[in-house]
């Protein structure tokens, strides 16, 4: 099997996630506990959200697919409903995504006055690539935009939904969370495989320019050695002619023997 083969059969980012399925079956706890909830109140939106969420987990592990997305939908809408079963407000559900946001996008917005860009770096590690694009500070700039911009989103996504919160709209809380989500990390998705497009095409490049640079210089030399019989390898002999006779070796005497 050849390596692009092996490269056809891996699965994309999108596969990885569970396919279009899989994302849109983890938006849906947050829509049943918003249901739920004006329909019956807190605690049963709660379980019903909890409930959802293992439902899918179930549903995916059947149909052989990604289970990933269930199990960060049940992480999350369990630490989700904790907040609000604590709170005793609806709109707790939505907190710990709100400072979530926070918290990723100073992240990436760290990463990048540390000059290690999370988007480079994040997806080097999915890919199995080196760090190589670090050399190349074009290429860091790329993945700084591309940084930039998921920090923009996730900066976003907390000043808009602060702002709901405080106004304690659950149902606009829930519409934002939906509408912020997977449409903005697909513009960011985007900017990524535009940095990753640009830094692949002028590392290859740059590598093929070396290589011919190796190659012409290895010729010359070639060419050098068979022009000029003095740039050949001597011989022995001729090596111990070049050596003065006070440091040329002398036979043993015979009462040495």
């Amino acid at each position: 099997m050849t390596k692009v083969d092996e490269s056809e059969k891996q699965p994309t980012m999108l596969e990885q996630m569970g396919g279009v399925s899989g994302l849109l079956f983890s938006s849906l706890p947050v829509v049943v506990f918003v249901l739920v909830n004006a329909l019956a109140g807190l605690m049963p939106a709660i379980w019903s959200a909890l409930s959802s969420a293992v439902v899918i987990g179930i549903v995916l592990a059947m149909r052989k697919g990604s289970v990933q997305p269930a199990v960060s939908a049940v992480f999350g809408v369990g630490i989700a409903a904790f907040i609000a079963y604590r709170t005793g407000d609806a709109k707790g559900f939505f907190l710990f995504g709100i400072w979530q946001s926070l918290v990723y996008g100073g992240v990436f917005l760290g990463s990048i006055l540390v000059r290690w860009p999370l988007a480079g770096v994040i997806w080097s590690a999915l890919n199995g690539q080196g760090q190589s694009w670090r050399q190349d500070k074009a290429s860091v700039r790329d993945y700084d935009i591309a940084t930039l911009v998921w920090a923009l989103v996730f900066g976003a996504r907390f000043v808009v939904q602060r702002w709901l919160y405080d106004e304690a709209s659950v149902g606009w809380l829930a519409a934002a969370r939906l509408a912020m989500g997977y449409p903005l990390m697909a513009v960011a998705l985007v900017a990524t495989v535009w940095a990753v497009r640009r830094s692949d095409k002028r590392l290859k490049a740059s590598l093929a320019l070396a290589e011919e640079e190796n190659r012409a210089a290895e010729e010359r030399l070639r060419a050098q050695a068979g022009a000029d019989p003095n740039l050949a390898k001597p011989d022995i002999y001729e090596r111990m002619l070049d050596v003065p006779a006070e440091h040329r070796p002398q036979p043993a005497r015979a009462d040495e023997r």
